[in-house]
Formats: C-alpha cells, structure tokens, sequence
C-alpha cells in the first residue's frame, strides 16, 4: 500500500483492496511464533502403524473398538472477530477421514485409552450443507476462490504449516467417572506441540459397537500460534476453536 500517496482516491483504492484481500483470508489461522518444539513427537509420521499394533495387544484383556470415520462425525468451528467482524465469515471444517482406537478394559474404566489422528490437509472447508444447518451465523456464502484461498492460507507456512505439521492427535492420558458419563485428561498434538486438558465424555455401548459424544476448546495460543489478524483489530480471528465430534467404534 502506498502510504506515501498524495492523492486521496489512491489512498481509498489502496484500502478497499487490503480489506477485500482480508476478508478472503479470514479464518482459524495463524501466524507463527518464533520457536516450536518439534522434538517430541514425531510429527512427520502417522502413529497408526504402532497404535495397530498396541491395541492388538491390548484386546487380550478387555474390548477393542476400531473408530470408524464414515460413521462419525468430527467439526472444527472458527469464529470472525475484531471491529470489521461483520465483513468477514464464521468457518466450519470436517475431517471426514481420521484413524483412531478406543480400548476399554474388563473391569476398570480408569483403565480405558484412546487415540485419534487426522491429516490438516484432509480438512473439508465450508461444506455448503454443513453451513445451512447451522443457521444465521454461518447463513453467507463465500465464493469458491475465496475459499481456496482460505484454504492455502490456512495449511501454508505463514500459518498451520501443514506441510510440517501434518497432523492433529489426540491421546487419552487419564480417565474418571463411570460410563456412561467420563471425565478425561488428554494430550493434544497441533502444530508441533503437545497441550494437556480435560473434558467429559458420554460414552455408550450396543452390541458390538461404542458411541462417543463430547467437545472442545482449543485456543490457538496454547500451541504456539497467534490468531490472524489484519489492519490491527479491524479483522480477526478469535483464539478460541471449538471442536465437536461424534465418534463411531466398532470392535475387534
């Protein structure tokens, strides 16, 4: 932008098209600090092989359940903010595709483990249907290229840098409560980086399957990232990234 210009049309041209690319790029991303630990885990490969293999083990002394993606359902919501919030758009993503057990033990609940993971870039933007269920607050419609661009920004390397970090996990670390209802501490990888926290859970089980119901918030600052933002406040992005989800096992 030409801050120097002497003209006032220039200025204003200049303006609308910083908040004309603002708005396309309004989302649950971030920019990156400075130092990420990328350490601990291993954040290139899938941990899916090894888990295949720890539950396997695990099944001799309790039941096993396989989660099944085409029977679940798990949504990320992101949420505009800032002074220009009404010129930006509230987001939802699907990961339509994830792998994930659930071990629960004969006896002991307390004794129960699961594990989840999903690739960033198999995230599902803006579903058209998923937009309409929702109602008012995710009632506009952003146009196809603005949502590929979006899309970039979001997994590029200003931002998720999902290249690098292609993947979201979840591991159960502590487990309370008795089923139905569970209290449990997990460990959230994003982005590099590990964050503890606790949630409740509402789990159920049929003959030969399991049901697993709850939700969270992620704040984006937890895991080293900064919530865009642009022209200050004017257009942002809340730290706060609800996640709920509705999970299908099937056991072993």
């Amino acid at each position: 932008m030409a801050l120097g210009c002497r003209h006032g049309a220039l200025w204003s041209s200049a303006f609308k098209s910083v908040i004309s690319i603002a708005m396309l790029l309004l989302l649950a991303s971030c920019s990156t600090l400075p130092a990420v630990n990328t350490s601990e885990p291993d954040v290139l490969v899938s941990n899916v092989p090894r888990w295949q293999q720890e539950y396997s083990e695990l099944a001799r002394d309790g039941q096993v359940y396989r989660l099944d993606s085409s029977g679940s359902v798990v949504r990320i919501y992101a949420f505009r903010s800032g002074t220009g919030a009404r010129l930006g758009h509230n987001h939802v993503l699907n990961a339509p595709q994830f792998a994930g057990w659930v071990y629960l033990p004969q006896e002991q609940v307390a004794d129960a483990r699961f594990d989840l993971e999903f690739r960033l870039d198999s995230l599902k933007l803006d579903d058209p249907k998923e937009r309409a269920r929702l109602g008012e607050a995710f009632a506009s419609t952003p146009s196809s290229g603005a949502l590929q661009r979006t899309r970039e920004h979001m997994l590029g390397a200003d931002n998720l840098d999902a290249e690098r970090f292609p993947f979201l996990r979840i591991h159960s670390l502590q487990v309370k409560g008795e089923l139905p209802k569970l209290a449990v501490k997990v460990q959230v990888e994003l982005h590099g980086q590990l964050h503890e926290m606790w949630l409740p859970l509402d789990v159920s089980r049929t003959e030969g399957q399991l049901q697993v119901r709850g939700a969270m918030v992620l704040r984006q600052s937890d895991f080293g990232v900064r919530p865009y933002s642009v022209l200050g406040v004017f257009l942002a992005v809340q730290d706060e990234l609800v996640v709920e989800f509705s999970l299908l096992g099937v056991s072993q």
